[in-house]
């Protein structure tokens, strides 16, 4: 998913079966429109090719570091990871909202088109109630 930090609106999904990772999705959810842009993701999306693909779309990664066995985090990653976060949790909120009030993250349909719809209104769902948020917060009541 792809998510605006500010608005907290949701811009773009992509849908896939289970075996796909997430971090194989990022750069079809990346167009014109986000070039010169900050992306924010956690540590699963680290990766060399993930990287190079932000840099050739001159975009800035912000993605997690990882640490790993036998050569933890140093304090200026976690520091620097824990300065990410910040904006990172954000988009998290959209998780949280799906979960708590609209019920719904496992997704259970017959098939693969169903899931895409499924996933697809859900989506909808939350952005209208986010803009109903956003408008209310705008005229003060």
């Amino acid at each position: 998913m792809k998510a605006d930090a500010r608005t907290k609106l949701i811009t773009g999904y992509k849908v896939t079966p289970a075996n796909v990772h997430d971090s194989e999705m990022i750069g079809s959810l990346i167009d014109k429109r986000d070039r010169g842009q900050k992306v924010y993701a956690d540590s699963a999306y680290r990766s060399e090719k993930i990287e190079k693909e932000l840099n050739g779309k001159n975009m800035t990664s912000m993605i997690h570091e990882k640490g790993y066995r036998n050569k933890p985090l140093t304090k200026a990653q976690q520091k620097s990871n824990k300065k990410k976060s910040k904006t990172r949790a954000r988009v998290e909120h959209i998780f949280g909202f799906m979960t708590n009030s609209m019920n719904r993250m496992y997704i259970r349909c017959r098939n693969f088109v169903r899931a895409k719809a499924t996933i697809g209104l859900m989506n909808l769902t939350y952005n209208l109630f986010r803009l109903t948020q956003i408008k209310v917060n705008l005229n003060g009541r």
